[in-house]
């Protein structure tokens, strides 16, 4: 049996290229990583080194990366919203 392909990027993808994938691709990279948080939640006797296990933990490491890159663009729009705000002095 031949094993699953996953087609999506090495590495995290910047929101600007992200707006332009096709949504099936978006959703592909979405549920692969939704596979690996749960895949590692199950827990029981994981091999890291063997069979799925890299291919699982490289795509933890990019959901974590992508999160990571998110929690960046909200805090930075979030103070940019706090600075534009007028001050309520009391």
């Amino acid at each position: 049996m031949a094993t699953k392909t996953i087609a999506r990027p090495r590495t995290p993808v910047a929101s600007a290229e992200t707006a332009q994938q096709d949504p099936a691709d978006l959703l592909e990279n979405t549920l692969a990583q939704l596979e690996a948080l749960l895949w590692v939640c199950h827990g029981e006797e994981i091999d890291w080194c063997s069979g799925d296990g890299p291919r699982q933990l490289n795509n933890l490491l990019w959901l974590a990366a992508e999160m990571a890159r998110k929690a960046g663009e909200l805090f930075q729009m979030s103070e940019k919203a706090r600075r534009a705000a007028p001050e309520t002095g009391g």
